[in-house]
C-alpha cells in the first residue's frame, strides 16, 4: 500500500490511451509516455486497465505484488491510493492489473453507475498528480468505456499498417457515443503513428493517408520500429531507462513534448 500524492490541491488531467486492436504499441506508448512525462518533472499515475497486465510487467512489478490493483479500484474494493505502487521512475506511480479484470466486464453489468466506476474512484483518490494515464484493454468493452468516461482526452496509438484507418473509424465512433451519453467534454488529444519502418513503402503510405485524413490530430512524432523498444519490457524497464540513447527513447521524449504542448503545459 503506497500513498503517492504530492500536492493534494492538484487535480490531474486524465488521458486514456486506447485502440481496440491489439499489437499496435498501446502499452508500450503508455509506459514510455508516462516515463517521459515524469522525466520532465510531472507527477504521473499510470493505471493498467488491461487484464493482460503488460504495463505492470513492463514497469517491473512482480505479479504477487499487484493486489490490490485496478480491479479492486473499479469494483470499489480499494481506493486509488491503496492500489498505487511506486516505480523505478521518480515521479511515476502505477496502479497495476491482474487477470481478475477479465471478469469485471461481466461483474459490472448489474452495478449502479457501471460506466462511472473509474471516474468516481479518481475523483475520490487521484488528487496530487499532474497526469493520470490509463492503459486500456484492446477492446471496446466496459473497461474501455470506464476509461473514456473518466478521461479528459484520448490518445490513440496507430500502427503503420494497411487497416489502420479502418480500426480508427470504429474507435472514433465509440468516442462519439461516449460523448453523447456520458462525457461530453472528451477530446481527442492526438494520434501517434507507431511501428514505423522508413524502409517500407507501406509505412510511408499509411503515414501520408492518416495525415491526409486526420490532419492536425496526428502528432508530428512517429514512433519507429526499434529493437530496444521491443527488448525493454522483458527487463521490466521503460525504453527510456533501458537505453536512453536509442532512437525509440528519443521518439518517446519528443512525443511527450508534443503531448504536453497540446495540454498547454510547455516543457521548460
Amino acid at each position: 500500500m503506497h500513498l503517492a500524492p504530492f500536492d493534494l490541491g492538484r487535480v490531474p488531467r486524465v488521458l486514456a490511451i486506447a485502440n481496440q486492436k491489439g499489437g499496435v504499441g498501446k502499452t508500450t506508448t503508455a509506459i514510455n509516455l508516462a516515463t517521459a512525462m515524469a522525466a520532465v518533472g510531472k507527477s504521473v499515475l499510470l493505471i493498467d486497465l488491461d487484464p493482460q497486465g503488460n504495463a505492470s510487467t513492463g514497469l517491473g512489478l512482480a505479479k504477487d505484488a499487484r493486489v490490490p490493483g485496478s480491479y479492486e479500484v473499479v469494483m470499489g474494493e480499494a481506493t486509488v491510493a491503496d492500489a498505487t505502487h511506486p516505480t523505478l521512475v521518480p515521479g511515476l506511480h502505477l496502479a497495476p492489473a491482474t487477470i481478475d479484470l477479465a471478469g469485471a466486464e461481466v461483474e459490472l453489468v448489474g452495478v449502479a453507475r457501471r460506466e462511472y466506476r473509474l471516474l468516481d474512484a479518481l475523483v475520490d483518490g487521484a488528487a496530487g498528480y499532474d497526469y493520470v494515464l490509463i492503459d486500456c484493454p484492446p477492446a471496446l468493452g466496459l473497461l474501455t468505456i470506464n476509461a473514456l468516461v473518466a478521461a479528459n482526452a484520448l490518445l490513440v496509438p496507430l500502427q503503420c499498417e494497411f487497416f489502420a484507418l479502418e480500426g480508427l473509424s470504429l474507435l472514433l465512433n465509440t468516442v462519439a457515443r461516449v460523448r453523447g451519453s456520458f462525457n461530453p467534454t472528451l477530446a481527442l488529444q492526438g494520434i501517434v503513428l507507431t511501428m514505423y519502418d522508413k524502409r517500407n513503402n507501406l509505412s510511408q503510405q499509411v503515414v501520408a493517408d492518416v495525415r491526409d485524413t486526420m490532419g492536425a490530430a496526428v502528432y508530428q512524432t512517429v514512433i519507429p520500429r526499434n529493437v530496444r523498444i521491443s527488448e525493454a519490457p522483458s527487463h521490466g524497464k521503460p525504453v527510456l531507462i533501458y537505453d536512453l540513447k536509442s532512437v525509440g527513447a528519443k521518439a518517446y521524449m519528443h512525443l511527450a513534448s508534443e503531448v504536453l504542448k497540446r495540454e498547454g503545459r510547455h516543457v521548460a
